[in-house]
């Protein structure tokens, strides 16, 4: 069973950055990280399904694909930690794998206790694998996971379904540099990344035509509305999707329609929107197979493997410590 460890000061945090993001001088914006209440989550497992959408089915498929070659490259014992675990669905091939070789725990890291009771539910069943979940940040959590491991076990972190897009190029480095500090040697990061692919496909499946990555983004104001108080009102705001070919990244935007002040009381601010203006909500950025190898040494790690799906441009990169 998961044995969530609780983050009791969760409402006061996101309280916190949604002033800070929303008060914020120019671009007013809020941290992607909240997307994931249990009605973001639900949305999220809709959105892996839409046609548009092939980065999950590309991630799967390479896992599926490629699990026992992953697993052959591992050292022994293992215990696995996933940052952003979702419902785990994935994640399967690869605790079976190796289920097959050793028993292991599995702690899921995540900050949205939904995302951990699917989890259970998805892996309960695996036979040889205990999980034990942390309802925390993703650095917070690896941490917890690897004092949990046991003397001369090695540590596989998962960081799939290029999650790390969510950062700029310089911000992923120095997140994957912290995850290298709290590593040992021989520890290895299995590191999933969209790849580079055309603009119309890009923007495609980040603005579906059912609507449904659209109501994930409003989502966001939503759950304001119901843990801070806010008045936003979601007929208001326009999910916007856009390329930005510098930074080769994905944004998404909600644009507010009209001129509107919008009042949170839990987070203690009344913001005023200009008609046409936006928040900045995610970006994700795409990546060429070429470069991990760079950003692995740049991080601290040594890429000692990659796996690439064709029909989605997609690639699982193993890192290993130095």
């Amino acid at each position: 069973m998961i044995l969530p460890a609780i983050t009791p000061n969760a409402s006061y945090e996101f309280a916190e950055d949604v002033r800070a993001g929303l008060s914020r001088s120019g671009q007013k914006e809020l941290p992607s990280k909240y997307f994931y209440d249990g009605v973001g989550s639900a949305l999220f497992e809709v959105i892996s399904h839409l046609p548009e959408y092939g980065l999950t089915r590309a991630d799967e498929r390479v896992l599926r694909r490629y699990a026992h070659e992953i697993v052959d490259r591992l050292p022994s014992p293992v215990a696995v930690a996933e940052l952003g675990s979702g419902s785990g669905k994935k994640t399967r091939w690869l605790l079976e794998a190796i289920a097959r070789r050793q028993r292991t725990s599995y702690y899921p890291v995540e900050i949205s206790r939904a995302a951990l009771e699917m989890c259970r539910r998805e892996l309960g069943d695996i036979d040889s694998i205990s999980i034990v979940g942390f309802e925390n940040e993703y650095l917070e959590g690896l941490a917890k996971a690897a004092a949990h491991r046991k003397p001369g076990q090695h540590l596989f972190v998962l960081f799939l379904g290029s999650t790390i897009g969510n950062f700029d190029r310089p911000a992923g480095i120095r997140f994957l540099s912290q995850v290298r500090r709290i590593l040992g040697a021989g520890d290895c990061l299995l590191l999933g990344t969209d790849l580079e692919k055309p603009k119309s496909q890009l923007l495609a499946a980040y603005d579906d035509e059912l609507g449904v990555t659209a109501a994930f983004n409003l989502n966001l104001l939503a759950r304001i509305n119901r843990e801070l108080e806010g008045n936003f009102d979601l007929s208001q705001f326009l999910h916007v999707a856009k390329l930005n070919r510098a930074e080769r990244s994905v944004e998404m935007h909600l644009l507010s329609k009209k001129r509107q002040i919008v009042r949170i009381p839990a987070a203690g601010i009344q913001v005023e929107f200009r008609k046409g203006e936006t928040i900045w909500t995610e970006s994700s950025h795409k990546y060429s197979a070429k470069e991990m190898f760079q950003i692995a040494e740049e991080a601290g790690f040594r890429c000692e493997a990659q796996w690439i799906d064709a029909e989605w441009p997609f690639a699982e990169n193993l890192f290993v410590g130095k």
